[in-house]
C-alpha cells in the first residue's frame, strides 16, 4: 500500500517519518516538532484504522498473567 501512495504521489510513507523521530534524526526540537506535525496531518489526511488480532479471551488471559506477576511481587 505504502509503494502505490509513493507511485501516486500520494503523500511520504508514514514509517519513514516514525524511522526518523526514533533514531533521533532531527537536530533541533522545532525540526522535530515540525516532522511530529508532518505525520500527523498524513495520518489524518488517510488514517487507516486499528485491526486488533486477539480474541477478547487472549486479551484477558494476558492482562491476568500480568497482573498475577504485579500482585504477586508486592509481597
Amino acid at each position: 500500500m505504502a509503494a502505490r501512495r509513493r507511485r501516486e504521489g500520494r503523500r511520504p510513507d508514514p514509517a519513514l517519518t516514525n524511522a526518523q523521530i526514533r533514531r533521533g534524526a532531527p537536530k533541533t526540537v522545532q525540526v522535530l516538532e515540525k516532522d511530529i506535525r508532518t505525520r500527523i496531518v498524513a495520518w489524518n489526511a488517510d488514517p487507516e484504522p486499528y485491526v486488533g488480532t486477539q480474541t477478547a479471551d487472549e486479551i484477558l488471559e494476558r492482562l491476568a498473567s500480568c497482573l498475577h506477576g504485579v500482585l504477586d511481587s508486592e509481597d
